[in-house]
């Protein structure tokens, strides 16, 4: 195989990120899968995330890593949406600024989607504190998800997926401008027939302390709501029974 053949190009939208930025970099250099790369989109912060990555590859010397800017903040689909064009590998996995992987997460999930000969793959994780801790809540995942299945489960976490771009083309994986963009790519690539695979490790750390967006309820319900109407067309009586289930669903990743 060529070496674009092995490479994982990894993304990871960057805005004000600067707290937890190096620890999230440190967990992709020490991943058991050597033949990555790492693509940060910064995306106009104001706390000298840039300035930080930058000092970090001037330190480790790691040619992987590469520091793309985006001229203003257009918002962490945009960001992940450049990544994609950029990219040099046939895989791509995305990575939020703030969570951290096991050190087998890569070499794990790649060879599980190439023994499965899959294009759309996610894993199981761990929710962390605020300083990167396990709490031991860990999030067990399904063996796959179909369409059907997806929308009344929302499994699939954003730092655990990884897609094979020679069965998914780049411009599929282009996220929409919307709220839960990840969630909306999601189903807009199983809508079309293609299956999400799941591997049941614990390979990621979902660091929840300042995702104020995704912890807060309110606006979690408002936002799935408006995927179902707006996304997938859906009517008032299919969106309610799909948001009891996602809801039900929710609830219990978090107890």
């Amino acid at each position: 195989m060529t070496e674009a053949e092995n490479l994982i190009s990894i993304i990871v939208p960057v805005y004000n990120a600067g707290r937890y930025i190096k620890e999230t970099m440190d967990s992709v250099r020490r991943q058991t899968w050597p033949e990555w790369e790492l693509l940060l989109i910064e995306d106009g912060s104001s706390d000298g995330s840039a300035e930080m990555i930058e000092d970090y590859i001037q330190q480790t010397q790691d040619s992987r890593i590469r520091l793309i800017r985006q001229p203003s903040n257009k918002g962490a689909a945009e960001a992940r949406n450049r990544g994609v064009r950029e990219a040099r590998g046939r895989f791509i996995a995305y990575l939020d600024a703030d969570d951290l992987w096991r050190p087998e997460k890569l070499e794990h999930e790649f060879l599980f989607m190439k023994a499965k000969n899959v294009a759309f793959a996610f894993t199981g994780y761990e929710f962390a504190d605020e300083q990167g801790r396990g709490t031991g809540k860990v999030v067990r995942v399904p063996p796959y998800l179909s369409y059907k299945q997806a929308l009344k489960n929302t499994t699939i976490f954003t730092t655990t997926v990884m897609f094979d771009t020679e069965k998914i083309s780049k411009e599929a994986l282009m996220m929409p401008a919307v709220k839960s963009e990840d969630t909306a790519l999601w189903w807009r690539i199983l809508r079309k027939g293609c299956t999400a695979w799941g591997l049941d490790e614990n390979l990621a750390l979902y660091r929840r302390a300042g995702k104020s967006l995704s912890s807060n309820k309110a606006e979690a319900v408002r936002r799935i709501w408006n995927l179902y109407r707006r996304c997938e067309g859906m009517g008032v009586v299919s969106s309610l029974w799909h948001c009891l289930f996602w809801a039900v669903r929710a609830v219990k990743r978090r107890i």
